[in-house]
């Protein structure tokens, strides 16, 4: 599958799902995001049941601003809903490739749990 541009439109249908996401925050004007860019679409052509969405930081600043944005490239993932990871930086193909299978890999029921219990404490420190 290759990738989908993620707007401010369309970022909360494309990631809220059932499935894994990779989100790549990038520009232009960025050298390591135009490095990383041909790495990203030749896994995305090597994993189609994943959505690997591309957001420009130009063009969707207050998309960039709502998940804190400061670097880029930055990659984020989403599985179920939940964001697994979100980092700057450009990688190599292994290192996605491991990242993806780790994403796969994670038990979702436990995470989903650990969520839960987070916000059920933050509740109780907010009241």
């Amino acid at each position: 599958m290759a990738t989908v541009e993620l707007t401010a439109e369309n970022f909360a249908e494309k990631i809220g799902g059932e499935g894994i996401t990779l989100v790549d925050f990038w520009a232009s004007w960025c050298g390591p995001c135009r490095m990383f860019a041909p790495i990203y679409e030749r896994v995305s052509e090597d994993n189609p049941d994943i959505v690997f969405g591309k957001v420009d930081t130009e063009a969707e600043q207050a998309l960039a601003a709502e998940f804190n944005i400061r670097s880029i490239p930055t990659l984020m993932i989403v599985r179920d809903g939940v964001a697994l990871y979100s980092e700057p930086g450009a990688l190599p193909q292994q290192a996605l490739e491991s990242l993806i299978q780790q994403a796969r890999d994670i038990d979702m029921v436990d995470v989903k749990a650990k969520v839960a219990e987070a916000q059920a404490a933050q509740g109780e420190v907010s009241a």
